[in-house]
């Protein structure tokens, strides 16, 4: 088992293991081989993270936030210097190809890090003056023991993005990353304790559903972060209810991109290439539905067989390959019923939607046209390389039907008309919008969606207000004017 860890998990600095947790076997996607083999979190090891990190946060919170933002610095430093090394063990882990995960998985992490290592230091409270010399002044306070639990698509980037505000504001955290890619995430705490963390800063506990939900019940929790599935949100959203807990979730989306006739037809293309079959379709953000306006649809679904059929579909530890398989054959499985549903409702099949006949568990790039609004490829969530074309007449007509989704994650628009842009952008119901680009999530941006696609938002200046609590201190300056 060529990925295989020192041990499942990582608790108060150290690699734990414990054999009577149920197994789970890591898969290399592009193969079908296991990699390594781990054991879910029993009981006593939930309860020593929790442990660890309630008593390793209060120490922590205690520092000057320059000292802790060193070593969150630190770290980034790390990462960096061991990029390659973490963008291969990123690969055997999610089957994403190598010259996507060496620019856009560890890379991200570490700017995560580093930016919120800045932030640590600048935040500050205000001063009220409420009359006749008396003041109100406010404090940013950790909320204590947050709890991330981690999608399978970035693990890294997941990761780290939960973990830099975090840890930067004071807060510890027990990381559960998916059980589908349970390894990145073990490389992020070992670093953490290089760069200078105390023990118990970080912990990462494996396991499935039981696992997470012990840890977002846990009397000790104060905070849950969650990327994942809008059905495992409405349960971790109830759960952490309960206990009147703060949460941030980054759930699913059906995000549309919307194409006008003056638009670059290449860049237009290009981000919708990028937007449906970077990391073989499995992104929440996708903007999987692509209405182009009918004055260039021709042209467009023309460029856009063309290069999606030029696609380097291969190995994915080869750093010429651009494509790889889909994380697992029932995952797969999924995503050729979505194939054959479009068929069946009649969609016109442009290019893909096969299977390989390889190892592992590939298919091809797939691109639907002529697809209507109520065809299931059109509604639900996908997650695998399947773009729907849609076309339209009118501005109007486009935000209406982009905006006729229970999802509202991301959208994008493509136009030279810079004020039409910014008119749709400000119409469109999603909490990230791109003009004239798609994907780009730069950790200086605010990222979250609306409706079902979540609640609260990860990076940039919004991190701060999921990640503390203001308290507010009154100083009376004169005598206490009482009735009695």
């Amino acid at each position: 088992m060529r990925a295989q860890p020192v041990a499942s998990h990582f608790i108060d600095g150290a690699y734990v293991e414990d054999t009577t947790g149920a197994p789970i076997l890591c898969t290399y996607a592009a193969t079908g081989e296991d990699i390594a083999r781990l054991h879910e979190a029993t009981p006593p090891l939930i309860e020593a993270a929790m442990a660890a990190a309630a008593r390793a946060q209060i120490a922590w919170a205690a520092l000057r936030p320059v000292e802790r933002g060193r070593v969150l610095h630190k770290a980034a430093e790390i990462i960096r210097a061991r990029n390659r090394e973490l963008s291969e063990l990123e690969t055997l882990d999610t089957g994403k190809p190598l010259q996507e995960t060496l620019v856009a998985d560890a890379s991200s992490g570490a700017d995560a890090l580093e930016y919120f290592a800045g932030f640590a230091a600048t935040v500050t409270g205000q001063t009220v003056p409420v009359g006749g010399g008396d003041f109100v002044y406010t404090l940013r306070e950790p909320l204590g023991v947050c709890v991330g639990i981690g999608a399978w698509n970035y693990p890294t980037q997941i990761a780290c993005w939960k973990a830099a505000p975090a840890l930067a504001f004071g807060n510890a955290m027990v990381f559960k990353p998916s059980e589908v890619t349970p390894l990145c995430a073990l490389k992020i705490a070992e670093i953490l304790i290089e760069a200078g963390a105390p023990p118990g800063l970080f912990n990462v506990v494996q396991g499935r559903g039981a696992v997470g939900g012990a840890l977002v019940t846990d009397p000790r929790t104060a905070k849950v972060s969650l990327t994942g599935s809008v059905p495992t949100g409405r349960k971790v959203y109830a759960a952490a209810a309960e206990g009147i807990r703060n949460v941030t979730m980054e759930l699913g989306g059906k995000s549309p991109l919307i194409v006008f006739d003056d638009a670059s037809l290449e860049d237009a293309v290009g981000a919708a290439m990028l937007g449906n079959f970077y990391s073989s379709g499995q992104i929440c953000s996708n903007g999987t539905r692509v209405f182009v306006q009918k004055g260039i649809k021709a042209r467009f679904l023309d460029r856009l067989k063309a290069r999606t059929e030029a696609i380097v579909i291969g190995e994915p530890l080869d750093e010429a390959t651009q494509f790889g398989p889909m994380i697992t054959a029932d995952h797969l499985d999924k995503v050729m019923g979505y194939v054959e549903r479009g068929l069946a409702e009649g969609a016109t099949l442009l290019t893909g939607g096969a299977r390989l006949n390889r190892p592992g568990t590939y298919m091809q790039p797939t691109v639907f046209a002529d697809v209507t609004d109520t065809m299931t490829i059109a509604r639900e969530e996908i997650f695998g390389p399947v773009m729907a074309v849609l076309d339209f007449e009118t501005e109007d007509e486009a935000i209406r039907r982009a905006n006729a989704t229970e999802f509202g994650l991301a959208a994008g628009v493509f136009t030279a008309d810079l004020a039409r842009a910014h008119r749709v952008a400000a119409r469109v119901e999603a909490g990230t919008c791109w003009i004239n680009a798609y994907n780009l999530t730069p950790v200086e941006a605010p990222f979250g969606g609306s409706k079902l696609s979540g609640v609260g938002r990860e990076n940039g200046h919004a991190a701060l207000e999921y990640y503390t609590q203001v308290k507010s201190v009154y100083v009376g300056t004169g005598p206490v004017d009482s009735p009695y």
